[in-house]
């Protein structure tokens, strides 16, 4: 079973402040008329030593936002471009929230505190810099869930109520208002990288580079990979790495995200910023999660080709600093990682052990073969056949008998007729229970299954050469 994320002494790291005055505006916080403490972190506030912070002590760094001690001495809004649905934009950046920190974790690695809802920026463009609260319950709910299904995410870290009566044209308004935090190992997007390009500023390029490779270290390239020992080339080997894993997190998961936009790519490889996502309420590669993807750019089975092209983004702009030919030979690379990491995870999902690329591809299209005809929500067939039970007599069924258990399911958690879910008629009824009533139970009844389905099914397997989490604790 997964243990508990690792305890660790708070030790500010605010690295960023070296390159801060190209990449980042200082901005100040809004002053919020209220500030209830809705939702705390502490499983993942231990992992940096915050953990101590009495309720007090906690909405006065993240509702009020004044400085954590040694570390970042104003917010910092990051400045980055992007391709929105295919379509470039430089008029982006943090619109709406800000880098607030960074701390080491108990291995040394660089951990982020960053907003959303936290007032405008330079960025805002015609935004109030404000996030509602029920965007703030459907990223808790959905940190939490693909936190639980392996998935290498950034966590809700705290959601505190503000007080204020928004207004959004795609939910009933005057709506509730939010400051939410969340917790992750960087906020480098694809986008900045693009920023730099489109402003050509190669020095600004190289130092980011530098940044990225000295923050978030990876594996090395291939030995025989060209150009395998520049900076430029070794950063987009280890992007494309960690992005194919990432595609492949998703679609096992049975995850949506919905808006797969430059600006929205880590270059840490940790799904973020989530908005329209939604879980597959059954197996279809034609489901969307954003109502206004009306071509299905981003719909669940496009996922992989939108992580690739992103990746292909970041080559275009690191073209700035070396040869086409080795970033060509890295992006190359994502369709075997992303096969492989479908085989691992897929087999980790199933509780079952692979058996190596054909046969675990064999087991996966018999698997989605099966979820088409049954109409079965991919949470439910997972849980149904996990551990190789209830093969039954159809081509799925045959595959899956040749398999060897990997996983014990005679615990009560696997007796249970269904596992957590978060189709969307679920996170409306806790939503519901919230506006309505200020129920608040059924979200922590929700988040607290969810944690028992991650300690359940363990930590996802890692590809060869790299740690079993992403982020300190979770294996």
């Amino acid at each position: 079973m997964r243990s508990e994320p690792q305890a660790s002494a708070y030790r500010p790291a605010p690295r960023i402040e070296a390159i801060a005055d190209w990449i980042a505006s200082p901005v100040t916080a809004a002053d919020f008329p209220k500030h209830i403490l809705r939702f705390r972190n502490d499983r993942w506030a231990r992992t940096v030593g915050l953990d101590g912070l009495d309720d007090a002590g906690w909405i006065a760094h993240f509702g009020r936002f004044e400085p954590l001690p040694d570390n970042l001495p104003q917010p910092l809004a990051l400045r980055y471009h992007g391709h929105q649905f295919r379509v470039y934009n430089p008029n982006i950046g943090d619109g709406r929230g800000f880098l607030q920190a960074q701390m080491l974790d108990g291995q040394d690695r660089v951990l982020d505190l960053g907003t959303k809802g936290s007032g405008q920026t330079p960025y805002s463009r015609d935004g109030d810099g404000r996030l509602t609260l029920k965007g703030a319950v459907r990223e808790i709910l959905a940190t939490e869930m693909l936190e639980a299904l392996g998935v290498n995410t950034s966590r809700t870290f705290s959601v505190i109520e503000t007080g204020e009566a928004l207004w959004r044209g795609d939910e009933p308004s005057p709506t509730r208002s939010a400051a939410m935090v969340r917790l992750s190992h960087g906020h480098i997007r694809i986008g900045t990288f693009q920023r730099l390009l489109a402003l050509e500023e190669s020095a600004h390029m190289e130092q980011l580079v530098a940044y990225c490779l000295a923050t978030y270290p990876g594996n090395l390239p291939p030995e025989d990979a060209p150009g395998r020992d520049e900076p430029a080339v070794i950063l987009l080997h280890q992007v494309v790495e960690r992005m194919a894993d990432l595609a492949a997190s998703w679609m096992v998961a049975g995850f949506v995200h919905g808006v797969l936009n430059t600006d929205n790519m880590n270059i840490s490889g940790e799904s973020f910023d989530y908005g329209p996502w939604r879980w597959l309420p059954q197996w279809d590669p034609r489901f969307t999660a954003a109502y206004f993807d009306h071509s299905g750019l981003y719909a669940f089975g496009r996922q992989p080709e939108a992580v690739l092209w992103n990746c292909g983004q970041l080559a275009v702009a690191l073209r700035q600093l070396t040869e086409t030919a080795p970033l060509v030979a890295a992006l190359d690379r994502f369709a075997p990682l992303y096969q492989q990491a479908m085989s691992r995870r897929f087999a980790w999902r199933l509780g079952v052990t692979p058996q190596g690329l054909e046969r675990d591809n064999a087991l996966i299209q018999a698997a989605e073969q099966a979820m088409l005809a049954s109409g079965e929500a991919p949470e439910q067939f997972f849980f149904h056949h996990r551990g190789g039970r209830n093969a039954g007599a159809d081509r799925f069924g045959e595959v899956l008998g040749t398999y060897a258990p990997a996983a014990e399911t005679s615990g009560p958690f696997w007796q249970q007729p269904a596992p957590p879910g978060l189709l969307i008629d679920e996170v409306e009824r806790i939503w519901d229970g919230i506006d309505r009533h200020d129920d608040w139970s059924a979200l922590h009844a929700r988040v607290a299954e969810i944690r028992e389905l991650g300690r359940q099914l363990g930590a996802a397997p890692a590809p060869a050469g790299q740690a079993a989490s992403h982020v300190s604790g979770a294996s």
